[in-house]
């Protein structure tokens, strides 16, 4: 059989096909690391780099490779293309020496210490990645006490991406963001341009108002004149009447400002007019802010069910799923629950045998527990709140005695320090923190065999604890939260000198102590928790079981409302906190018998 000749462009096809294309992966990195080996050696170096009399020989091929700023100096019509000592301006020899290092080595350590000149020397030399690097550790270190800065140093340095970030970071952190001194020292039209932000994650308006009277306070004779400016992009109608009044109206900034009472009574007015007119109304002021929804989650941490328990378990509030996570390291009941610094913490507790010191954090990012400094003393049914950066235990009992002791730990310093300490022992009392001061709410007292109806009130500036109004019914192993700046006291037993156990479903309001709309059911050693104007109570128990639903309370509508998922396991002396994947979040832990 006669074949058929092949084409020129068959044969040259088949014997491409038959060739074999090697590719080393680590070539190009030998091959740097033997230029790397000749810089050091001082080999074929053609050039000198200098800065701040530092002075470094390098190759000016390999410069160019990299850096498109080198590259246009070696190879434009600049005088130094041909120069053979190089002297870079605005960069220090310690920086450019670490990026010349880079280029050869593919290698940078990105810290605090020198993020803020590596950026813009990274920037000067177009070495991208290392800016983008420099941009990420940023971007991982936001926290409410810096976001301001960062996010001023990102736009100074067109980090636009990084400036989005800082600028989003601060708004969904606002309430912790106005404490700090970055914000008191921040321009007026920066502040007009936070506060008016539609996307300023608040649970109440009330943090807005306290914000500008801080920052006008903060250098009150410069600033005084521009109340009026401030005062126009808080949303005054959208706070309770009862604060309108007892707090706005008696503001001596307001009372003395024109402009800032006509808000005021334009806000009056708007409480005034019915529901369906109020709709009608369109004015910025009037309009609720919309904050970017992170993925909240809501965490509930050990508890007992019936014995102490290590497990932990999320609720997605956009699912509508209840999830296991990490478990506690050991198992843990009538503990405090607390979010502190982008983390959850377990403090104290009960095994199941012992009533413990120890604390662990949980990471949400990585899902994992890791322990820290343990208290000073042994404490379980203690309560536990985040004041001024510092993680309060308060009370509690140590296996023998109920604790009028409190101590606080610092993050900062992963070390635990005794405060003054409480008026009255408490054990299973509840705290929540108000306008800077940290109040425990009723519980045990030990000694007289009697659950208490007293309320205490500390003032950190003064380490004092004073007592404030009585709630109206004796209350111990009450779930105590903060919502709108109001305390709650939800559930628990009433029990004069021990007499038999009075279940509660009634909740209580500070400081004048008024009774809302009763829970859906009895509950005892919840765990309770506010976001999103919404005051949560997880588990319980009502006296004959542990329970495994939630129910929420709407101070809008005095009403409460069953989750539709209840958790997998029923839990009674559980903590449990708000967070997301962000890790924002706030609030309060209850305590219990």
């Amino acid at each position: 059989t006669k074949q058929r000749s092949q084409s020129p462009d068959e044969v040259e096809a088949k014997e491409k096909d038959e060739r074999t294309v090697t590719v080393n992966p680590s070539h190009m990195g030998k091959a740097f690391k033997v230029m790397n080996e000749l810089r050091s050696k001082r080999l074929l170096c053609d050039v000198v780099i200098v800065a701040e009399a530092v002075e470094m020989e390098a190759h000016r091929v390999v410069l160019a490779a990299c850096s498109p700023y080198f590259c246009a100096m070696f190879t434009g019509d600049m005088t130094e293309s041909k120069a053979k000592k190089i002297e870079i301006k605005d960069v220090d020899g310690q920086t450019l020496s670490k990026l010349i290092d880079y280029i050869y080595t593919a290698e940078i350590e990105v810290t605090e210490e020198n993020v803020q000149v590596l950026l813009p020397a990274a920037s000067l030399l177009q070495l991208m990645d290392v800016r983008q690097n420099c941009c990420d550790f940023l971007q991982s270190q936001l926290h409410p006490t810096n976001c301001l800065g960062i996010r001023a140093f990102a736009d100074v340095h067109t980090c636009t991406e990084l400036l989005q970030q800082a600028n989003a970071y601060a708004e969904q952190h606002f309430p912790e963001v106005m404490l700090g001194e970055e914000f008191l020292s921040l321009t007026l039209d920066q502040v007009c341009s936070l506060i008016s932000s539609d996307k300023l994650t608040v649970s109440s308006e009330e943090k807005v108002f306290e914000a500008v009277i801080s920052w006008i306070n903060y250098e009150k004779e410069s600033r005084l004149e521009h109340m009026a400016k401030l005062m126009e992009h808080v949303r005054l109608p959208l706070l309770p009447r009862d604060y309108l009044v007892q707090t706005v109206e008696e503001e001596a900034l307001i009372k003395n400002n024109n402009t800032c009472k006509d808000f005021l009574i334009e806000a009056m007015k708007y409480h005034l007019l019915p529901l369906d007119q109020r709709q009608l109304i369109k004015n910025p002021r009037t309009k609720p802010r919309t904050p970017v929804s992170l993925p909240k989650v809501m965490i509930v941490v050990g508890g007992q069910a019936p014995k102490a328990i290590r497990s932990v378990e999320c609720y997605d509030f956009e699912e509508d799923r209840w999830e296991q996570v990490a478990e506690l390291p050991s198992r843990r009941c009538r503990a405090g629950v607390v979010f502190m610094a982008g983390n959850v913490y377990a403090v104290g507790g009960f095994n199941g045998s012992l009533r413990v010191r120890t604390v662990d954090v949980y990471d949400g990012v990585k899902d994992q527990w890791t322990s820290i400094a343990s208290m000073q003393e042994r404490r379980s049914t203690l309560g536990a709140a985040v004041l001024n950066e510092l993680l309060y235990a308060v009370g509690g009992f140590d296996g023998s005695t109920g604790l009028a002791s409190v101590e606080a730990y610092s993050y900062k310093t992963n070390e635990w320090f005794f405060v003054a300490p409480m008026n009255t022992r408490r054990s299973s009392v509840g705290v929540g923190v108000v306008e800077g001061k940290l109040y425990a709410v009723g519980g045990y007292d030990g000694a007289s065999r009697q659950c208490l109806s007293t309320v205490e009130q500390y003032n950190p500036a003064t380490n004092e604890w004073t007592y404030v109004a009585d709630m109206s019914t004796r209350r111990s192993g009450a779930g105590v939260g903060v919502l709108s700046g109001q305390l709650y006291a939800t559930g628990s037993v009433q029990a004069p000198v021990m007499k038999k156990r009075q279940r509660l479903r009634g909740v209580s309001r500070l400081l004048v102590w008024k009774q809302v709309a009763d829970m859906n059911m009895c509950r005892r050693n919840a765990g309770v928790c506010a976001v999103n104007g919404l005051l949560y109570v997880v588990g319980g128990d009502d006296g004959s079981c542990n329970l495994a639903s939630v129910e929420y309370y709407n101070p809008v509508t005095d009403k409460w409302t069953l989750l539709p998922t209840n958790m997998s396991t029923g839990r009674s002396y559980a903590g449990n906190k708000m967070s997301s994947l962000l890790m924002l979040c706030s609030h309060l832990e209850l305590s219990y018998l």
